[in-house]
């Protein structure tokens, strides 16, 4: 009897789930415990294991596409069945969601001119199937199709719904498919379509010039969204309209740190450690919040629950291919930790996220949160409180100005940080200590390594 695998759901809130990538591909056999897809949930990147033997008979749900909990996903054959000829009962096909089951055209007739895909052709269909005027597309083929210069229009997709998939575009990657991209985008000078009784060259004059640097326009696109970044934007209009934020601004002497910094690094090269600035600001933020405890608290309407452990949530930014936004990685008993050890956690954290993801461990349990923008050259700027924490520190960059020290002016490198506070459990006068606090560890860093 055949095995369906479901969409499970990986976390208490989700509801949905993408398949980021198929580890496996209809005829493999698998073993219970392979890891066969990468799913996306609500939270994080997450893997899919199978619980039983058998081989991939059907694989219903294309990368890149949004499933709900629940979907059969795929079916496994057993071992006494034909895996060739599981799931093609109508009890697989209609499993899966009604846009997936409708079968394309068996029409095979290669793709018409641009002029004829802009208006609807009701008698034929090109390779590349459409959906309300746009192509079933996957994220990852469209991806990487865009990587390789592949034209969608001449690809004929291969998954669910005539969908085209990763294997659609490796495909016609491997045949030497011809390309939009053979001419260099630079070259290529787009005009407005024009009638047969305009000359094109009064056309061209009359346009505006475009320095050749510029190259051509942007091509207007669509973007899915993915769930990670359907839940951030879903936290943060909650987080801005339900928490009474207010802001603290305070500018730290960075030359102490700095200079200290760069002793510990020519030390520290040996054993290929470098300690960012980053990493000196955590440990400062976590031994300030044990000395007011406020810091490290949450509000939960009739209480004020100050936690037990400080853990330090970092603002991680996500490349475009991750969906983009921003995730936040914890590193636990941060008071506790050395400077190395944050700068090890710090940098596996962020790999991670920009690679196959946290999990929701990793990213649970933050007291508090850094947003640092200093790294890009950002001055100033103010960050949203990410629940349940009190309070988010944003960080400039360390700026050379003109100072006075000491009675007189000289040149030093100044930076300025804002804090933003739940007013409800932290009032302008605690914010003030805090900061006071924290400048005394930012410019006496030496305090930080006993």
């Amino acid at each position: 009897m055949s095995i369906e695998i479901t969409m499970p759901r990986l976390s208490d809130t989700m509801e949905t789930g993408t398949i980021i990538k198929w580890e496996i591909a209809e005829g493999d056999v698998v073993s219970a415990g392979d890891v066969i897809a990468d799913v996306e949930t609500d939270k994080a990147t997450m893997e899919l294991q199978v619980f039983d033997d058998g081989t991939v008979a059907r694989i219903l749900v294309p990368e890149g596409q949004t499933t709900d909990v629940g979907t059969i996903i795929a079916i496994l054959a057993e071992d006494d069945e034909d895996s060739t000829k599981v799931g093609t009962e109508s009890g697989g096909a209609s499993s899966a969601p009604e846009s997936q089951t409708k079968a394309t055209s068996s029409d095979t007739t290669s793709a018409p001119p641009a002029s004829e895909l802009e208006a609807p052709v009701p008698t034929r269909e090109a390779p590349a199937p459409r959906s309300n005027g746009k192509m079933k597309v996957s994220p990852v083929a469209r991806h990487l199709a865009d990587e390789h210069s592949v034209d969608l229009r001449h690809v004929e997709g291969t998954g669910p719904g005539g969908r085209i998939i990763k294997r659609d575009i490796l495909k016609a990657i491997d045949a030497g498919a011809e390309t939009q991209a053979a001419v260099p985008p630079s070259s290529i000078t787009p005009i407005e379509p024009v009638s047969v009784a305009t000359p094109v060259k009064s056309r061209t004059a009359a346009m505006p010039l475009v320095p050749a640097s510029m190259g051509s326009m942007l091509q207007e696109q669509i973007i899915p969204v993915s769930n990670i970044r359907q839940i951030i934007a879903k936290r943060l209009i909650e987080s801005k309209t339900t928490v009474p934020h207010y802001q603290v601004t305070c500018a730290f002497d960075m030359d102490p740190l700095l200079e200290m910094r760069q002793q510990l690094n020519e030390q520290l090269v040996a054993q290929q450690v470098k300690l960012s600035v980053n990493d000196f600001l955590v440990k400062c933020c976590a031994v300030a919040m044990y000395e007011h405890p406020f810091f490290n608290a949450s509000w939960e309407g009739e209480q004020i629950r100050i936690h037990g452990e400080i853990n330090i949530g970092i603002a991680i930014s996500l490349p475009p291919e991750k969906g983009g936004g921003l995730v936040v990685g914890v590193i636990r008993h941060a008071d506790q930790k050395s400077l190395r050890a944050i700068s090890s956690e710090t940098r596996y954290l962020a790999e991670k996220a920009r690679g196959k993801g946290l999990s929701l461990e990793e990213m649970s349990g933050s007291t508090f949160t850094i947003s640092n923008l200093g790294m890009f050259g950002v001055e100033h700027f103010t960050a949203i409180i990410n629940p349940p924490n009190s309070a988010i520190l944003a960080v400039g960059a360390a700026i050379q100005k003109p100072v006075v020290k000491q009675g007189e002016l000289v040149v030093g490198r100044e930076m300025s940080a804002t804090l933003s506070s739940d007013h409800r459990v932290i009032d302008g006068a605690m914010a003030a200590q805090y900061l006071a606090s924290l400048r005394q560890y930012i410019e006496n860093p030496a305090s930080l390594l006993v």
